[in-house]
């Protein structure tokens, strides 16, 4: 058997990457180095904006994170991630080019989001806009018949995005405050769960503290859980 190796496709942006591999040790409750989930990481903050490619103003990231994929699946890799969920637009296209299988960070979010105290009303979605349009999240929705809300086009254009670019400027403070406003806003509709679909956003939600976090499924957590599980079934099939 070949042994597990999760590799990483990160740079979108580089601090959640990071905060995906700190998530990643936290989900497993080790008692040694040795049993930590193993990782390989291509984390290169030059892939182009996502953001702006699809809004027409940008390059194409694809032929960045096809160069990554065939980086990890040379390395070794044995399944591969992503923790950024805009760059999802793009997953079919890096699946087909990959000799290993990619988890996808929704399928990933909506198994913890079943895990958790079914909501008394619908989801409140914080996502980009181009992820909004691409419906990764809201087409797994209306398959289960999950009712949820999302930021209007002005709430994006004045909370979300500027938000977003704030974390990745590692303007924490800023970035968290205006995030948490973008959720609040979900909440006062009705919302009675929040989906943290970018993983800027739970990094600044984090670091404000924000009470939004505890009635929050976070992408990035729930992606680093799916890894933790199949590291655990692939060293207890290597015992077998």
């Amino acid at each position: 058997m070949t042994p597990p190796l999760i590799g990483v496709l990160g740079g979108m942006g580089p601090l959640a990457t990071v905060d995906f591999l700190h998530k990643l040790i936290v989900a497993l409750p080790a008692s040694r180095d040795q049993e930590h989930v193993p990782t390989i990481v291509w984390n290169v903050p030059q892939i182009p904006d996502r953001q702006l490619a699809l809004a027409g103003t940008g390059e194409t990231p694809l032929p960045a994170m096809l160069a990554g994929i065939a980086r990890l699946n040379a390395a070794g890799a044995t399944r591969i991630v992503i923790p950024c969920n805009t760059a999802h637009l793009w997953f079919d296209a890096l699946t087909a080019d990959s000799s290993v299988p990619l988890i996808h960070i929704a399928d990933a979010a909506l198994a913890a989001l079943a895990r958790a105290t079914s909501p008394a009303g619908p989801i409140g979605l914080i996502a980009t806009r181009g992820a909004l349009r691409a419906e990764i999240y809201q087409a797994r929705f209306a398959a289960q018949g999950i009712p949820f809300l999302t930021n209007t086009d002005a709430e994006l254009d004045e909370l979300f995005t500027p938000g977003c670019y704030a974390i990745k400027n590692y303007e924490l403070e800023r970035g968290g405050k205006l995030l948490e406003h973008a959720g609040r806003l979900l909440l006062e509709r009705g919302a009675s769960r929040l989906v943290l679909a970018c993983t800027e956003v739970p990094i600044g939600l984090t670091h404000i503290s924000s009470e939004l976090l505890p009635i929050s499924i976070d992408s990035t957590l729930a992606l680093a859980e799916v890894c933790v599980a199949y590291w655990q079934q692939c060293s207890h099939r290597s015992r077998e």
